[in-house]
């Protein structure tokens, strides 16, 4: 190998430092580390997997380029999740401006479903059900809005604040708190829905 030994396992900092010195191999090591979540990432904003490969490639270009602009305020990885996260809304916008979106009504019997998103158990003999569950919650994303899904993605799995999630989106707290809601709401309907199908 190079300078970097497997065995030392450097830190993400250390790659870092070394990678804005120019060494392309401690870069490489980190698209190695985090490629996978960077990607993850992307599919679930844009729930595609060809357009989720292309983006995510596109992040670790532009975070090889900027890299003299990371100064370590927040980890690498989220700095890097960032960057795809602001492609995938340029994508979404790209896609909205091409196509007049349908925001599906919220079902009516929704209505009294808790809001909250569908935690998966963890029943070591369950692990069917849990992939099942998983890809309902697939399917349950593909029915919301990219507006929605978007900052249903930002807070559930990336654990953005609202201000964050309005920062990146491009719109007011208000709006967040809102969109949120009905995402929310729309999901648990849909968890129903088909948890309801499955008992009959």
């Amino acid at each position: 190998m190079s300078k970097l030994d497997e065995n030392l396992a450097p830190s993400d900092a250390t790659l870092v430092r070394a990678a804005q010195k120019g060494d392309m191999t401690a870069f490489e090591e980190l698209v190695a580390r985090h490629r996978d979540k960077i990607y993850a990432r992307a599919f679930s904003m844009l729930r595609h997997e060809d357009e989720a490969i292309d983006l995510s490639q596109e992040a670790w270009v532009k975070a090889w380029q900027r890299l003299q602009q990371f100064h370590g305020e927040s980890s690498f990885v989220t700095w890097t999740t960032r960057i795809v996260i602001n492609l995938c809304l340029d994508q979404l916008r790209k896609q909205k401006r091409q196509r007049t979106e349908s925001i599906e009504q919220m079902d009516e019997e929704a209505g009294g479903v808790e809001r909250q998103m569908p935690v998966v158990c963890g029943n070591p003999t369950e692990g069917l059900e849990r992939e099942e569950l998983r890809q309902r919650i697939d399917e349950a994303l593909q029915q919301l809005s990219a507006e929605h899904r978007t900052v249903l993605v930002l807070h559930e799995f990336e654990g953005l604040e609202y201000k964050a999630i309005a920062k990146v989106v491009g719109c007011s707290i208000g709006t967040v708190m809102s969109r949120l809601f009905y995402a929310r709401r729309r999901m648990a309907g849909l968890m129903a829905k088909y948890k309801r199908e499955e008992l009959q």
